[in-house]
């Protein structure tokens, strides 16, 4: 039996619906969709510059959940 999905805290929707490249057409863009724990560990790591461990503390989940 597989474990039950741990809550994982997150700050809240994103602002936006869609981010690229400014001067680029959509239709010539690969799409990749994130979950919002995707990107709020994206948002921990990168544009606060938290390490793994502390945005996974953040987060309530381990510093592996948030590198996967």
């Amino acid at each position: 039996m597989p474990r039950p999905p741990k809550p994982r805290r997150c700050w809240g929707p994103p602002p936006h619906e869609v981010f690229k490249p400014a001067g680029i057409p959509m239709g010539r863009l690969q799409v990749v969709q994130l979950a919002l724990d995707e990107l709020e560990a994206l948002r921990l790591c990168d544009l606060l510059g938290l390490d793994q461990e502390t945005a996974g503390m953040r987060m309530g989940v381990s510093r592996g959940t948030v590198q996967r």
